[in-house]
């Protein structure tokens, strides 16, 4: 009888074939292809209609595309990308890759800056009772998972 922890080996290096698995030639379609070596590690085949080499696509880490967002969405409010690291866990490289990448452009305004609190629901409410919150600033308020970011712009007093 296989223990549980056997299963688990056993299932994982199954779901890790099948993932693995080439089904077609990335190039030209065709399901006629050859093993040709193996390249850092990974299987390479070659593709006998059109003699196309290829491999297994790596399994990377993936982000989920919520984070994406909300990282550059947080990006426009003007967070930088270290403060958006600290808020969602995810590397500041990432974030600047994201931008790059999506082609985003933050606008300027020197006259402003946001400042940034983490609330949960009960806080927040009781931060919106107070009326001296309300006044002299714009606010933003976005989900984090269970609990809610406020983003408040306020001028730069000289």
């Amino acid at each position: 009888m296989y223990t549980i922890y056997t299963l688990l080996v056993i299932y994982y290096i199954y779901a890790n074939l099948i993932y693995m698995k080439i089904r077609s030639c990335p190039n030209c379609g065709s399901e006629h292809y050859i093993k040709s070596g193996i390249v850092n590690q990974r299987q390479r085949y070659k593709c006998k209609d059109c003699n196309y080499f290829f491999s297994v696509n790596k399994i990377g880490k993936m982000i989920d595309h919520y984070y994406v967002n909300k990282a550059l969405q947080l990006y426009l409010e003007g967070l930088s990308y270290r403060e958006i690291e600290r808020i969602l866990g995810i590397s500041h490289v990432s974030i600047m890759n994201w931008v790059k990448k999506y082609n985003i452009k933050r606008p300027y305004n020197p006259d402003y800056h946001p400042t940034y609190k983490i609330f949960n629901a009960d806080e927040l409410s009781s931060y919106f009772q107070d009326t001296n919150n309300l006044s002299g600033a714009g606010v933003v308020i976005t989900e984090l998972g269970d609990k809610f970011m406020l983003i408040k712009w306020e001028r730069f007093r000289d």
